[in-house]
């Protein structure tokens, strides 16, 4: 199989706590500025995340009001409109609900970088909603008929876009499916010293009642490096050296 180096990049709370209210506190936000420097620090070609994460950080809950009658119907082939960009966000988004209003990230994060946006869908997606991405200029890949195999996304994204690194950034059930189908090399966790304590929080990995063959998977410890303020950059692989 010919795929990315998959680095997944997360900011925990010491219970292992991906989203909560110790991320609003004042000492977690520097450890959030340390995340994003370290995921700037790898330099990786694409990131990837799920449709929450990228609905609350970039669309905001933009609805969009697409007009099924008069629209033909569309192959579900993959669309690749940019395959030379710089850099790549890839927006996992099944049933096709993100409200984009451009097709790179500009204009959500101060024009630091221009990343092409991809979206990665089942073919259960509305014609209307393909004809919206391609007016916009938005490359889109098929992962599935019903549910999505990652396996064959990540696929793609090496042999349409020549992605060679891809840092996959949550949310947990998405780390969790990428986990059950063994695509994680590398994980990269920036570990707050802070207990969230909610026993409904999202964890680090999290798996879908649909997902059989669950298993664990072990981790070795690459490297630790210190951070300020009593926090920890730990690095794990899945192979050994």
């Amino acid at each position: 199989m010919e795929r990315p180096y998959i680095i997944c990049h997360m900011l925990t709370s010491l219970d292992g706590k991906i989203i909560g209210d110790y991320l609003k506190t004042e000492r977690a936000a520097y450890f959030s500025d340390e995340y994003e420097t370290i995921h700037n620090r790898y330099g990786c070609k694409a990131w990837m995340c799920g449709r929450v994460t990228m609905e609350k950080d970039f669309t905001f809950g933009h609805k969009l009001d697409l007009k099924q009658d008069h629209i033909s119907t569309i192959p579900r082939t993959d669309y690749v409109a940019n395959k030379d960009a710089e850099s790549y966000a890839v927006a996992v988004d099944p049933s096709g609900k993100l409200g984009w209003t451009e097709n790179s990230i500009a204009p959500w994060n101060e024009n630091r970088t221009e990343d092409h946006i991809v979206e990665v869908l089942t073919e259960q997606v509305s014609d209307a909603y393909l004809a919206y991405l391609k007016n916009l200029g938005i490359s889109y890949i098929f992962g599935g008929k019903d549910r999505l195999n990652f396996t064959v996304v990540v696929e793609k994204l090496k042999n349409l876009f020549s992605i060679d690194e891809l840092m996959l950034e949550g949310g947990g059930f998405l780390n969790g499916s990428f986990l059950n189908e063994g695509l994680i090399d590398e994980l990269s966790l920036v570990l707050v010293p802070i207990a969230d304590g909610a026993s409904n929080s999202v964890t680090l990995f999290e798996t879908s009642s649909f997902l059989t063959n669950q298993h664990p998977v072990n981790f070795f410890l690459k490297e630790v490096e210190k951070l300020d303020d009593g926090g920890l950059w730990l690095k794990y692989v899945t192979k050994r050296d």
